[in-house]
């Protein structure tokens, strides 16, 4: 799943990045609702999740604007104002739900999950198909074949980048900073380990090849017979 965390509180906004992340998520950070909506309008996300309170754009302007231009993506507004006309203020506003803080991670999590399984029905947005690999987005769940394939959080996000981009050169950078979230290279062999343990488990035992090396290039996942 894929979430856009709109919050001014930049430890606040870490702190959920790296829980969602854990949690096998992929999140992007706006510090404000003018950058926030331009993310939103531009991103692909399952849900957002918007504080109220921002500077630049308030949360219920900006996911106005979203409904306004037809932009369906659900939405969990934060808010320290958890009175209930706070609450049905945001939900008229055109979020899909409310939580006021100080709230529970897990509670969270469990509320974005909802909400991404209730917005988000599993098409071609949801559900990648290389050859006979598929990756569900939604149910975190691997297969090729009709067999099932075991991910470590940080391969199913590596796995997912590539099948976003199947077809396509996927240099080391655009992994760097989409999957690690590193926007400088670290001179580690982190990506060269993670492909191999990932090429390990969706390419050995099977009659076809998916995950290649380009050399001086980087990575595509695309068919192709062994």
């Amino acid at each position: 799943m894929r979430l856009l965390v709109v919050e001014d509180d930049r430890e606040a906004a870490e702190y959920l990045k790296k829980a969602l992340r854990e949690a096998g998520h992929l999140a992007e950070i706006a510090a404000d609702g003018e950058s926030g909506l331009a993310l939103a309008l531009d991103g692909e996300f399952d849900v957002l999740v918007v504080d109220r309170m921002l500077p630049k754009r308030d949360g219920l302007s900006l996911v106005a604007e979203l409904r306004d231009k037809g932009i369906a993506t659900p939405v969990l507004f934060l808010s320290a104002l958890g009175q209930v006309d706070d609450r049905v203020t945001g939900l008229r506003a055109g979020g899909d739900d409310y939580l006021a803080k100080p709230y529970s991670f897990s509670e969270l999590l469990a509320r974005v999950e909802a909400l991404a399984r209730r917005g988000a029905p599993q098409t071609a947005d949801t559900v990648y198909r290389v050859g006979d690999l598929e990756l569900d987005r939604l149910a975190h769940r691997v297969t090729s074949a009709t067999k099932e394939i075991a991910l470590q959080p940080r391969e199913f996000r590596l796995l997912e980048y590539l099948m976003r981009h199947a077809g396509q050169v996927v240099t080391r950078t655009m992994l760097l900073e989409n999957v690690w979230d590193y926007h400088f290279d670290p001179q580690t062999n982190v990506i060269d380990v993670h492909v191999s343990r990932l090429r390990s488990k969706i390419d050995k035992g099977f009659d076809r090849t998916l995950l290649h090396t380009i050399r001086g290039a980087g990575y595509m996942i695309r068919d192709g017979a062994r």
